[in-house]
This record gives structure tokens, sequence and C-alpha cells, in this order.
């Protein structure tokens, strides 16, 4: 009995060691790599212009060989398994790079981190860059531990340049990646928008802010963490800026003092629109003061232009983290007042609907992204109404990328529309008023368009969106205030 238990043991132990060295082998085969991992195959070519001769990159069953007039000159090293190679010129210096995403037993290579008292014994996922030569290829950069899990590598080549790196996570997001010296750094790719509603300076508006002290900052007192953490932020000027007394005026024919465009400017904004049915109130006297005075202030005053400017200029460009926006600005009409013939584009209209598609079209091949501010709609309607349905159908066949509509001093829907070939447009009916004296309900609830433009692999896109609600409040001394009373709620987003 003793002899068959010993004999038993032995066996197992012989079992287990024998399990052992499969289990090592698989581990070190890469068996238990993350299932999520696409191993990529095939073959490119790239020219290197210092030796003038072309060489072959041939991807398959995890390794790179790279070859000239059919001879092997390197092969990646036995220690790593290849997901995805991509050539390039990532540091500006005329020459291709070979850029390798791989995985490795380890976070470092031969150097490590003096804190680090000894590598770990897992599989890892890096980024190995290695320069073409004459004699073959030469290292130039091996990464340490990447971070975030990467399920594809890409090279975005649209900067001449220096081509950067795309890198995509599990979860869709991506980021873009540039050679700094030494290694990548991460590029901003992202910009957040914030779009307010109708800033409409009725006479006890602007009454308050005369009689304390003549400034007006008190209107974006309570919205200043929204306007701090979005990098563009857009307001609609409803009513034009005069800097006389005795132009000052309410409803119907609206008169602002040019201390509101003061306070406007102190908080921020980069941006406002002013093609209003309220533009011509004060006749084109309002026009070039508002004008003059936002650009004075390096603000961009959109839908309006000044005498001086004879020839129209339906958009502007500007431009954030690489990302270059066309802005267009429309209204419906002027309350009746006449836009002088001399000068047709002082206002600019909802109403040429073949030259506004032609406008876009060019601002596509422009730019990289399309907004549309449109003053349209049914005062005090909850629901677009016909006008604001046939433009948002022109401006989705035109591949806007973003509608925001302002006018009907009431809250209306948003949404995403999609349109030929994929194109998807999200669009705000209407964000209500910012600030106002108005009494009624629905016209002291307002709302700020919130959303995230992101340059990625395929174009740039909204990756994100919300509406945060905002409500206008009269205070006992006669101030009135905006703030947000309740949380955000938005549309949830992937790429």
């Amino acid at each position: 009995m003793v002899r068959k238990a010993g004999i038993t043991a032995a066996v197992f132990l012989a079992a287990a060691a024998g399990m052992g060295a499969v289990l090592f082998l698989l581990w070190k085969g890469g068996f238990f790599l993350p299932r999520w991992i696409t191993w990529e195959s095939g073959t490119f070519f790239t020219e290197n212009q210092s030796a003038q001769e072309q060489f072959e990159i041939r991807l398959e069953k995890k390794s790179v060989c790279i070859l000239r007039e059919n001879t092997c000159l390197w092969t990646s090293p036995a220690g790593i398994k290849v997901q995805s190679a991509v050539s390039g010129d990532i540091d500006g210096d005329g020459e291709e790079e070979l850029i390798l995403l791989c995985w490795k037993i380890g976070r470092y290579g031969r150097h490590r981190p003096f804190w680090v008292e000894k590598d770990e014994r897992k599989w890892s996922q890096h980024i190995f860059v290695y320069e073409y030569g004459a004699d073959g290829v030469t290292s130039k950069w091996m990464s340490s531990y990447i971070g975030p899990d990467v399920v594809r590598l890409s090279l975005d080549a649209s900067i001449p340049t220096r081509s950067r790196l795309w890198l995509t996570q599990p979860d869709g997001r991506s980021s873009r990646w540039v050679w700094d010296s030494w290694g990548f750094s991460r590029e901003e790719t992202d910009v957040s928008f914030a779009v307010f509603g109708d800033n409409l300076i009725h006479e006890p508006i602007y009454r308050y802010g005369l009689q304390n002290g003549g400034s007006f900052d008190f209107l974006f007192d309570d919205v200043r963490n929204i306007l701090d953490r979005n990098e563009v932020c857009i307001l609609n000027q409803e009513t034009p800026l005069t800097d006389e007394p005795a132009r000052y005026g309410d409803y119907p024919r609206f008169g602002t003092p040019i201390q509101v465009g003061e306070a406007i400017a102190d908080a921020g904004f980069r941006v406002v629109t002013c093609a209003t049915n309220h533009a011509l109130d004060r006749g084109t006297e309002g026009i070039q003061t508002t004008k003059h005075f936002f650009e004075g202030r390096d603000i961009v005053c959109l839908g309006i232009q000044t005498d001086e400017e004879t020839e129209e200029k339906p958009y502007e460009v500007i431009s954030a983290n690489g990302i270059r926006f066309a802005l267009f600005n429309y209204t419906y009409g002027t309350n009746g007042i006449r836009i002088p013939e001399e000068n047709p584009y002082m206002v600019h209209l909802l109403k040429d609907e073949e030259k506004i598609r032609e406008s876009i079209a060019k601002a596509k091949e422009e730019t990289d992204f399309v907004i549309v501010f449109v003053h349209w709609g049914t005062e005090y309607a909850k629901k677009p109404d016909e006008l604001q349905q046939k433009w948002t159908q022109i401006f989705l066949e035109s591949r806007v990328d973003v509608t925001v509509g302002t006018h009907p001093h009431v809250l209306q829907p948003y949404t995403f529309l999609e349109g030929e070939g994929g194109h998807r447009m999200l669009v705000y009916y209407s964000l209500g008023n910012f600030m106002s004296a108005q009494n009624e309900t629905s016209c002291i609830k307002g709302g700020v368009a919130e959303f995230i433009v992101s340059r990625t692999p395929t174009g740039c896109k909204v990756t994100a969106c919300a509406l945060r609600p905002l409500m206008i409040t009269r205070q006992e001394d006669g101030r009135y205030t905006t703030h947000c009373p309740l949380p955000q709620f938005g549309i949830p987003l992937g790429e």
C-alpha cells in the first residue's frame, strides 16, 4: 500500500510538472493574451529617400519582415508579437519610420526607472519605432507600457510635415499622438462648445445695470462655471448695441447699452450671433456700432456686415486644437425693416436657398466642420414649424454638422438626424432665452447647448452633447439673473 501511494504521488507530481510546463509554454507563446486583439497581416512598401531604395514590409503570423529585392534584411525581435504595423514620417525629417504596435513580457526593456526594482512578468502592449537605412533597420524608440488598451493603430498623414498616430481603444474612443523629440505625446483633439440663446435686453434689465454702476457683469455671474469649462462660448446677441443713451430702447425697437457688450467680452465669449429680426432696430448705425465693438475686442461677430464690407462674407472661420470651423448665421427676416440696397449683405437672410447651399459646399471644402446658427421659427411655439423643418432638411442635405436655432424664446427639442451616406447632423431647434424680461413661464426657461467636437480617424464629429437647462429670475432689487437649476441632460454618444 505504501509503495502504491508513493507511485501515485510521483505520477501526480510528474503530471503537475508536465502541466506546469505546458502552461508555461502556452503563456510564453502568448496563448493567454486578450481575446479582443485583432492580429493584422498584410504587405506594404516604403521609399527610403537617403538610400534611394524601396523596402517591402511584410506582416504575418505576428511578426514583421523587411525585404529588399526579395531578401529579408530584418525581422522583428523574437520576444515580441506584432499586432499592427504602419510606416510614416513621424519626426518630420523627410524619412519614413516603421511603427509597430506589439506585445512583450514586462513593461520595460533593458533599462527601467531606478525606482522599479523588478519588471513585471506579464504581457503588456507597446509601441516600437525603427528607422530604415541602407544597412537595414535600427531601433529609434522602444516604449515602456502604453497604458490604455489599443485595438487599432493607424496613421494620420493629413499634416504633410509630420505624421500622427491614432490609437483606438476597445470602447471606440480614439486619441492622436505626435512624436515629441523623444517619445510620443498626446494631442488635444477635442473642442468643447457652449451656445447660449437669446440675449434680449429689455428696459428693466438695462435700467438696473445703468443705475448700479453701469456694469452688466451680473448677466453672467451665475453661468461662469459653464463659460470657464468650455473652449468656444457663443451667445445670440438679439439686440443691437448703441453708445448713445438717447437711442436706448425696448420692444418693438431695441437699443442696448454698449456696456452690455463689455460684459459679454469680459465673460469670455468668443463668438456672438447677430443676424436676428431686431438687427436693424437702430438702423445701419446699430449694425456699425455692434460689429465694430465686437471685432475691436477680438470677438467673432456673425450674421451682419458693415458699410465697409461691400462683398458678401457668408461665414467666418475659427480654429481650435487644430480643427477649422466654418460658422454661418442667418435670420428669417428683420421685422419688415428693409436692408439698404447699397449693402444687401448687411444682414444675412435665410432666403436664397441655392446661394446658401453653394456657400456651405465651399465651406466644407475649406474647413473641417460646419456649424449654422439660425434665427427662425414661430415665437412661443414649443415645436418646430414648417420653415424650420424645411431648412433643417436643406442643412442636412448640405452636410452641415451642427445647427443651432434661436428666436422662439422657448425651448424646443434637439436631436440627431441622419442623411445620405450616414452623415449625422446635431440640431437644436431653439435654445429659448438666455436673458429677457418676458414674464411668461415658458420664456424664463431656456437652455445652453453643450457639445464636443473631436477629430477622429474618420474625420471630425460630435462625440458628446447635452442641453443644460437655464432659468431667468428677477430678484427683489430688480436685478435679473440666469442660473442652472438642474443637472444637465443629454444624448450619450460613442464614436
